[in-house]
C-alpha cells in the first residue's frame, strides 16, 4: 500500500512540475486547464462501448440516414477549416517543413495555429459519434479494436499535445491527418446519400493506403529532426514515433484483412465494402447492400426506428 501511496504522490508532483513548462497561452482556453474533462468524456465512450451494445440487444437498429449525412458534411467543413488555417498560418509565421521550433510568443499568427490545433483536439472528441452511430445502428462487428483505439488515444493524447506544445511541429502531423479527413468523412457523406452513389465511390480502398503513407511520412519526418538536433521536445518525438509504429501495425493487418486476403466464403462476385474511418470494413454512411438488408428487416418485422 506504501508503495502505491508513493506512486500517487510522485505523480501528482510530477503533474504540478510539468504545469511550470506549459503553454500559459492556452490554460484557461476551453477543456485545457484540466484533464479531467478530456478522461471523463474518454471514460463516458468507454461505457457506451460497453452498456450501448446491450441496450441496442433487443431493438431494431437506427437508420439515421440524416443525421449521418449531416455528421459527416459537418466534419468535412470542419477539417478543412483546421487545414487552411494551419496551412495559411504557418506559412505567414514562415514555418520550416523540417524544423519548426514551439514558439511560446503572442505573435498573431502563433495563437491562429495553437487555435487550429485546440480545433484539431477538439475534432478528435466528436469524432467518438463515429462509435455511437456503429452502436446504435447495430453495426458492433465494425467498432474493432483498431477503431477504439484510434479515437480513444487520438483525444487524450491531443490533450497533452495543446497544453504543451500547441505549435512548432505539431503543426506538420495535425496538417496532413485534417486534410486526409476532408476526404474520408467526404467519402463517408457520399456514401450516407444511398446506393446510387456507390458507383462514385470506387476510391475507398486508396483511404487507408493513405493513411498507411501517412504514418510512414511521420516516422520520417519526426526521424530527421531526431537526427538533426531539431529543438523541438524529444520526448514528445519518440512518443510519436512509437505511437505511429502501433498504426502501423494495426492499419496493416486491417488492409490485408480487408483486401487482399480472400474469404474461403468467398466464391463469385465480391461485395464492395467501403472504409470507417479507416478502421473498419464499413462505413458510417449507408451501403446498397445494407440498403437491401434494412428493406428486408422493415417487411419482415415492420417499421424500423428511424430518427
Amino acid at each position: 500500500m506504501e508503495v502505491v501511496t508513493h506512486f500517487v504522490n510522485d505523480t501528482v508532483e510530477f503533474y504540478k512540475w510539468s504545469l511550470t513548462i506549459a503553454d500559459k497561452r492556452v490554460e484557461k482556453w476551453p477543456m485545457m486547464s484540466s484533464p479531467l474533462p478530456t478522461l471523463a468524456i474518454s471514460c463516458l465512450y468507454l461505457l457506451f462501448l460497453w452498456a450501448g451494445p446491450r441496450y441496442m440487444q433487443d431493438r431494431q437498429p437506427y437508420i439515421l440516414r440524416k443525421t449521418l449525412i449531416v455528421y459527416n458534411f459537418s466534419m468535412v467543413v470542419l477539417n478543412f477549416y483546421i487545414t487552411k488555417e494551419l496551412l495559411l498560418a504557418s506559412r505567414a509565421a514562415g514555418y520550416s517543413y523540417l524544423c519548426q521550433p514551439v514558439s511560446y510568443s503572442s505573435d498573431v499568427n502563433e495563437v491562429r495555429i495553437a487555435s487550429a490545433l485546440w480545433w484539431y483536439y477538439i475534432s478528435k472528441g466528436v469524432e467518438f459519434l463515429d462509435t455511437v452511430f456503429f452502436i446504435l445502428r447495430k453495426k458492433i462487428n465494425q467498432v474493432s479494436f483498431l477503431h477504439v483505439y484510434h479515437h480513444c488515444t487520438m483525444f487524450i493524447l491531443w490533450w497533452i499535445g495543446i497544453k504543451w506544445v500547441p505549435g512548432g511541429q505539431s503543426f506538420f502531423g495535425a496538417t496532413i491527418n485534417s486534410s486526409i479527413h476532408v476526404l474520408m468523412y467526404g467519402y463517408y457523406g457520399l456514401a450516407a446519400l444511398g446506393p446510387q452513389m456507390q458507383k462514385y465511390l470506387w476510391w475507398k480502398k486508396y483511404l487507408t493506403i493513405i493513411q498507411m503513407i501517412q504514418f510512414h511520412v511521420t516516422i520520417g519526418h519526426t526521424g530527421y529532426s531526431l537526427y538533426t538536433g531539431c529543438q523541438f521536445p524529444s520526448w514528445m518525438q519518440w512518443a510519436l514515433i512509437g505511437y505511429a509504429v502501433t498504426f502501423i501495425v494495426l492499419f496493416a493487418n486491417f488492409y490485408y484483412h480487408a483486401y487482399q486476403r480472400k474469404p474461403s466464403s468467398q466464391k463469385g462476385a465480391k461485395l464492395a465494402k467501403p472504409v470507417a474511418n479507416g478502421t473498419s470494413p464499413a462505413t458510417n454512411g449507408h451501403s446498397k447492400v445494407e440498403e437491401m438488408l434494412d428493406n428486408g428487416k422493415k417487411q419482415k418485422k415492420g417499421r424500423a426506428k428511424r430518427e
